[in-house]
């Protein structure tokens, strides 16, 4: 285990802000703030949802390209604490410098998310956290954008370090060049080593970013729960058309609520918990090694090919030389499987297999098949 890791587990966990007596936790609210009309109107829909009991909102939205909406700012907080003053809900913002930080503080927000382009520096990170020394607020960690646990782990610990004992992870999803048929790929792998090293750390998901649509949410929400997930925060906007930014995720208060009571919430002892992350361990190592497999067939039929350049008939009707001892060949891979405990006849089936397959394409490849 890594020096960071080990550190780590110092953490404090479970606080009353992060984790209540029920769950999940639900955060939610509409990806941005548009207007202080807008923000209401969703809020006092989603102050009806039973088991929502933190409202969120986008004020600062950080934007690849330059002319994008960018939230509209600090006057996005002021129409926060209206919303905590006209449904009692709790609130929540993503914060991405020391400044925002100290903004969302003076308008008494409760949660503050660092987002997944901020934990990518530990530089902003570390300004954020002595921003918060010796202040008392719950804060959500969101995953960097890439699979990287130790920038995961550095974040969580630098706001510990800085006294921050109300903290938690939000896991929103991987940037990945195949995230298919999600935004943001899950690795639930990632995150579940993540709790194994941090068992008492308040374990969120963004199921919004992650799934990217609404015909997502559902299966991305009751995986977080079936793997003990402590919160779940799902982006909802009364006008999802409408929405300046990510419509295609939000949802309406009401459908949140369906969404809620569709979900199975049932208890999961700790040993259970941990044998899921096992198997999801274990499963994300099976799917390495058929990527493994894969490629060295695609190696083995390259070198194949190019061992039968070599084998080419002189003449059509000739004899086609033949440059391996195939039976060599099959009896050293059935010595192998027997001193590595594998079935001898899996084997040989393979063999078979992989062999039938080389004889065909090279005899097509010379015109010697019908």
């Amino acid at each position: 285990m890594s020096t960071a890791a080990q550190s780590s587990k110092k953490l404090a966990g479970r606080q009353s802000q992060l984790v209540g007596n029920k769950r999940p936790m639900v955060i939610a609210g509409p990806c941005s703030a548009e207007s202080e009309a807008q923000m209401l109107q969703t809020a006092l829909g989603l102050k009806k949802v039973k088991g929502v009991s933190v409202f969120r909102a986008g004020i600062w939205k950080p934007r690849t390209r330059p002319g994008s909406f960018q939230g509209v700012g600090n006057v996005g907080l002021e129409w926060l604490r209206t919303v905590k003053q006209e449904t009692g809900l709790h609130t929540a913002c993503e914060v991405a410098n020391a400044t925002q930080a100290e903004q969302a503080l003076k308008q008494d927000v409760d949660i503050l998310l660092i987002g997944a382009h901020t934990t990518v520096n530990p530089f902003l990170v570390q300004e954020i956290a002595d921003a918060l020394r010796g202040v008392q607020v719950a804060v959500l960690v969101k995953n960097p954008v890439n699979p990287d646990l130790a920038l995961w782990l550095g974040a969580l610990e630098r706001l510990h370090n800085s006294g921050i004992t109300d903290l938690g992870a939000m896991h929103r999803g991987f940037s990945t060049l195949d995230s298919a048929p999600y935004r943001n790929h899950p690795k639930w792998e990632h995150a579940l080593e993540l709790r194994q090293q941090l068992p008492d750390l308040a374990m969120y998901c963004d199921a919004s970013h992650i799934a990217g649509r609404r015909s997502l949410l559902r299966p991305v929400s009751q995986r977080a729960l079936d793997l003990g997930y402590d919160g779940l925060m799902v982006e909802s906007h009364h006008n999802p058309a409408a929405a300046l930014s990510d419509a295609q995720q939000q949802i309406m208060p009401q459908e949140l609520h369906m969404l809620l009571q569709a979900l199975k919430q049932q208890h999961t002892p700790a040993e259970k918990l941990k044998q899921n992350a096992q198997v999801e361990k274990l499963r994300k190592e099976i799917e390495n090694l058929d990527d493994e497999l894969l490629t060295l067939l695609s190696r083995r039929t390259k070198v194949t090919a190019q061992l039968g350049d070599y084998s080419k008939p002189v003449e059509r009707g000739s004899e086609t030389p033949d440059l391996v001892r195939w039976d060599l060949v099959l009896e050293n891979l059935l010595h192998q499987a027997s001193s590595a405990g594998i079935d001898q006849a899996f084997v040989k089936t393979i063999f078979q297999e992989v062999r039938s397959q080389y004889a065909r394409t090279h005899l097509y490849n010379y015109g010697l098949s019908s």
